[in-house]
């Protein structure tokens, strides 16, 4: 899901993290190497509570607010060519590229991942976007991306290949002019057939990891329809198993980090097979978030006319459709 444009962390420092050095803290959320945190700090992209870092031994406190600028890791060590990642294409032209992604896949190196990435396949297979070509769109190290998808995730995202591409789709995404339709298959029974869920998102003091609602984070809505309630899984032995579970279309106004999940289980109604927000696994059991991006809408970069693009679900994910029952 899409950053809108934001630093690479801006957050409040966990409990946690109370009185560590800030090159420590840096090193821990971005995730990078100590020597990167203090060329960040000495290059003035770091600051805590509004006032550049001076050096890399200065104390935290928690709930000041951090913030990185861009990514302390150096952009070369992570562009890197990878014909062997696979993932579908469901539009190409010369201004944008849509991408199927599957489950599984990081979209771009950052927190917690600087392995193979989605950004290596696209260079692979589209080489205008290595900016190795000298061509930038975008940030040298997510070239061409205006959103993103969580790993567990599978569907829809758009890349631009031109920088004029780039510059429309980020304000389409900024305006909330660009639709985003997933499926989510969560715990419970919602109380009423639609909603929206209206509530600010930022890093949890406790687990630096993970999201939570959070009065000092940032604005985040989201739109949910219930598609059918279900009261019964079906085992691979074909016995019934009592299971209240709902099948819900989500809409995004806003692209916060794990927005949708976050969200959802702050109502009381986790994703399935969410193994960060999901509560007690139980059946159906998921080896990834049952959570889907389903449809895109936005307007072409070049032409200005509206354009949609479907992907349906993924077998893996309609193979748990079949095991419903609505009771």
């Amino acid at each position: 899901m899409g950053d809108d444009r934001d630093p690479f962390f801006d957050d409040v420092v966990p409990d946690a993290l109370d009185g560590e050095r800030v090159d420590r803290v840096v090193s821990m959320l971005a995730p990078c190497s100590r020597g990167d945190a203090a060329r960040a700090i000495a290059a003035g992209t770091v600051l805590l509570a509004g006032a550049s870092v001076a050096k890399p031994s200065q104390r935290v406190t928690s709930g000041e607010r951090l913030v990185i600028r861009s990514d302390p890791v150096p952009t070369h060590q992570m562009v890197v060519a990878d014909d062997a990642v696979n993932f579908g294409v469901v539009h190409v032209d010369d201004d944008i590229v849509v991408i199927d992604k599957p489950a599984g896949l990081v979209v771009h190196p950052g927190p917690g991942h600087r392995g193979t990435t989605l950004v290596n396949g696209l260079v692979a297979r589209f080489p205008d976007l290595d900016p190795a070509s000298g061509t930038v769109v975008g940030a040298p190290e997510r070239p061409g991306l205006v959103h993103r998808l969580d790993r567990g995730t599978s569907g829809l995202l758009v890349v631009a290949r031109t920088q004029q591409a780039y510059t429309s789709l980020v304000e389409q995404l900024q305006t909330h002019a660009v639709e985003r339709v997933y499926t989510a298959l969560v715990r419970g029974h919602p109380e009423h057939p639609h909603g929206v869920i209206d509530a600010p998102i930022g890093r949890s003091r406790r687990d630096p990891l993970r999201m939570t609602v959070a009065e000092d984070g940032r604005p985040a809505r989201t739109h949910f329809r219930v598609d059918r309630l279900v009261e019964q899984v079906v085992d691979p032995i074909g016995v019934a198993h009592p299971a209240r579970l709902a099948v819900l279309t989500c809409e995004l106004e806003t692209g916060r980090t794990h927005q949708i999940r976050v969200h959802l289980t702050s109502v009381g109604h986790p994703v399935v097979g969410d193994p960060l927000y999901g509560g007690p696994d139980r059946a159906p059991r998921l080896p990834r978030p049952f959570l889907h991006a389903r449809r895109l809408e936005f307007r072409h970069p070049r032409t200005g006319s509206t354009v949609a693009f479907e992907a349906p679900l993924p077998e893996d994910l309609t193979a748990v459709l079949t095991t419903l029952r609505p009771g």
